[in-house]
């Protein structure tokens, strides 16, 4: 497949006209225009001001994820032949692609004991079995799951239903993706939230984007990135893989980027997975070399630098470099620019956060920003860089295990209740009770849950030991077929751009978005809130709650304004339409909500520890690498829209990327097929590929790299380190036929799966 010289471009634009042609372009245009939050990343497309426009209200604000998105909700509703013609072994068989496209789920479907196919049943018989089970397995027996794919609304009463029910056992995706910046945000800054506005970043002189790809998977952020480099500052990318976009990128709404390109990183450096700490310190220690901090900001407005200071002085540069494969020269030359920018905003996803030490690798983002104070100033801070548009917002609505005091206390004073105590379930808590037995049934409003889960054959084993699953989805995805509880729903859900009525979603930049809704494309289609909202109503017969009233969602965003700290103004947006910044997140005074109003740095030696422990164990032998899973450029999430990745120059996923070094050192060749190997699990006959990584690390696709993740967790955010995975590789003779007409799907060569 011919690589690109830049990502975005005239690429973005034949692929947006070929989704235009696949549901008619008037169609599409008509859609996206319409006055809905985007469905994809947190940047917070669309909204009040209309689609495709930002929260500065410029337009045209649009990307191939939205598109892609769009598209997939445009797709005719599946038919009951559909299920009736494909068993679910059948559906095994598809691609998380190929059940994508399958189109959208028009009816419930139900699938029991001994059941070789789903089959439509009625939405009465659906509720039916549901409360049944709930009423049945009692409150500590099943847990309740959310996606970012829900609006404020239906959250706020998943959460609530949950809580009147009786349980804590209550998460959300975030688990899997950001849960580490909001431990580790609280801990130093008494926030887990982003710290500046999108005016912030537009305006800083040096981004520095951290274990990131958003020309990817955020790419209407390339703007941005444009524009600072284009105002004569400074972009710096810390990421393993070199990515093309993150290089130069054809913004498409931009009539010079779009002929010529725009280069996006200034500096470009490559450390080791995992080497992010020692990389942070290094520029640390460059920067109190040259006495590169800011002395007054850290007297009065934080706590800890001493130590913090004591601990860098004392590293050994040797060790520093080696740990994280730069060269201190690089590393020297980011504390220089780092010195010399007047203002400056660090960002990251998941390549920070998926690790067993990823909320002390977030600790060391904040340290680094503190020791120049850039953060509680305009034009500066931290920038967690949120992977789903309203997966912040499920947070900020109490789909969490544990509810803030302020929230528990406001709600029972306001229902006169008084809410379970009994400690909750994060994400895999629930997984591995679920395998253990000790819960019955799950509730997963959006998503895919066994898509998301590190361990797919364990994930496997915990769904199929449910009493009963239920899926609220848009479309089929792969936990349809892997899934399965010993019964297994699917609901079909309401696009949010189908909505009966308006909802709200905030974005990575605390902004709360206004998403009008629309007419339903799918005739059985139901919202969340109404799914929720019967339910509760039909199982808590003496709740405090009146649930038929709760459909209208103007009262949901009364009480909201109640309950929810910052939130206060949402009660008022349906008379007032307008759109609003919560209050309480972003800092432009050094004052901070921390008990004494100060900033906390961490100690660094626990961090280097944790470090030191994630180094290759014993047993990896010559042959170890160490492996980060990675989503391509044609998918979002778990979701698979296209099988090849343009901006890396590949055609397939069964693939494994490697420094040419390490191909050789191993005695492979290029599209040789391999056996990939991990604590977890393995994979066979993947196929080798040159790329630019750091030697000594790899990368694979996900969802269908999860086999080889184990579900080992950060103990202090509960994620699981899908990007640090230690695996050995050897060949493996298999022929080219053995894949011929079939899916990718991994777990179809894990013996006993099935």
């Amino acid at each position: 497949m011919r690589r690109l010289k830049s990502g975005g471009g005239w690429a973005a634009v034949k692929y947006t006209l070929r989704m235009a042609n696949r549901v008619r372009w008037w169609r599409l245009w008509n859609a996206m225009s319409t006055r809905n939050t985007c469905k994809t990343c947190a940047l917070g497309m669309g909204g009040q001001q209309g689609g495709m426009r930002n929260e500065q209200g410029h337009w045209p604000e649009v990307c191939k994820k939205s598109l892609q998105a769009m598209v997939a909700d445009m797709q005719d509703g599946l038919r009951p032949e559909f299920f009736e013609r494909y068993s679910i072994a059948d559906l095994k068989t598809l691609s998380p692609r190929e059940l994508e496209w399958s189109g959208r789920i028009a009816q419930p479907v139900f699938a029991g004991p001994g059941d070789t196919h789903y089959r439509v049943l009625s939405w009465e018989d659906a509720y039916a079995r549901i409360v049944r089970q709930l009423a049945d397995a009692g409150p500590q027996q099943n847990f309740f799951y959310c996606s970012g794919r829900s609006s404020n609304e239906a959250a706020f009463l998943l959460q609530l239903f949950a809580r009147l029910y009786g349980t804590n056992y209550v998460n959300n995706c975030s688990y899997y993706c950001h849960q580490a910046s909001g431990v580790a945000l609280n801990q130093a800054l008494g926030t887990g939230t982003a710290t500046v506005t999108l005016e912030d970043v537009e305006d800083t002189d040096l981004f520095i984007l951290i274990g990131g790809n958003p020309a990817s998977n955020h790419p209407r952020l390339m703007r941005t990135l444009m524009n600072i480099r284009r105002r004569g500052g400074h972009v710096i990318v810390i990421n393993p893989i070199r990515e093309l976009g993150l290089v130069n990128f054809s913004v498409p709404s931009d009539v010079r980027s779009l002929l010529f390109g725009s280069e996006i990183a200034s500096q470009y450096v490559q450390p080791h997975i995992g080497g992010d700490i020692p990389l942070l310190a290094g520029v640390a220690k460059a920067l109190l070399e040259r006495r590169l901090t800011d002395a007054k900001f850290l007297n009065q407005a934080t706590e800890g630098f001493a130590g913090f200071a004591e601990e860098v002085r004392a590293l050994d540069w040797d060790e520093i470099v080696r740990r994280s494969g730069v060269s201190r020269e690089d590393m020297e030359q980011i504390a220089l620019t780092y010195g010399r920018a007047r203002t400056a905003v660090f960002g990251w996803t998941m390549g920070i956060t998926h690790h067993l030490h990823g909320s002390e690798n977030v600790r060391m983002i904040v340290n680094l920003a503190l020791m120049r104070g850039m953060i509680g100033r305009p034009g500066a801070g931290l920038l967690p860089i949120r992977g789903h548009s309203n997966v912040q917002g499920i947070g900020s609505m109490g789909v969490a295990p544990a509810l803030k005091q302020q929230i528990i206390d406001r709600l029972e004073e306001l229902l006169g209740v008084s809410l379970p105590t009994t400690p909750g379930l994060d994400t895999m808590a629930c997984m591995e009770a679920a395998a253990e037995g000790r819960v019955r049934g799950a509730i997963c409003l959006g998503g895919n849950l066994f898509g998301s889960n590190p361990d797919a054959k364990f994930a496997h084993r915990a769904f199929a030991n449910l009493d009963l699953v239920t899926y609220v989805n848009t479309t089929l995805n792969t936990g349809h077929a892997w899934g399965l509880g010993r019964e297994t729903l699917i609901l079909p859900a309401l696009a949010r751009d189908e909505e009966p009525q308006p909802t709200t979603q905030e974005s990575m930049f605390n902004f709360v978005r206004f998403s009008d809704g629309g007419p339903s494309r799918v005739a059985e289609a139901k919202s969340e809130v109404e799914i929720i909202t019967t339910l509760a109503e039909r199982l808590l017969a003496d709740s405090p709650v009146n649930w038929r009233d709760m459909r209208e969602l103007s009262g949901v965003r009364a009480m909201i304004a109640r309950i929810i700290p910052g939130y206060e103004a949402i009660g008022s947006v349906d008379v007032t339409r307008k759109e609003f910044q919560i209050g309480g997140r972003t800092f432009h005074q050094p004052v901070f909500p921390t008990a004494d109003g100060r900033a906390r740095f961490s100690e660094l030696r626990p961090a280097w520890e944790k470090v030191a422990q994630a180094a290759a164990p014993s047993d990896s032998g010559p042959g170890g690498l160490r492996l980060m899973t990675i989503r391509s450029e044609g998918q979002f999430n778990t979701v698979v829209y296209e099988d090849e990745d343009i901006y890396r120059g590949q055609d397939r996923r069964d693939i494994i990327l490697m420094n040419s070094d390490d191909i050789a050192r191993l005695g492979l060749a290029v599209d040789q097929r391999v056996r990939v190997s991990s604590p977890a699990g393995e994979m066979r006959r993947i196929l080798v590929r040159d790329f630019d990584i750091r030697a000594g690390n790899a990368a694979m696709y996900l969802p269908e790299a999860n086999v080889l993740v184990p579900r080992d967790v950060d103990q202090q955010s509960k994620t699981p380190g899908f990007k640090s995975v230690w695996i050995t590789l050897s060949p493996d003779p298999a022929s080219e036929d053995s894949l011929a007409g079939a899916g990718f799907v991994p777990l179809e060569q894990v013996a006993g799966a099935r």
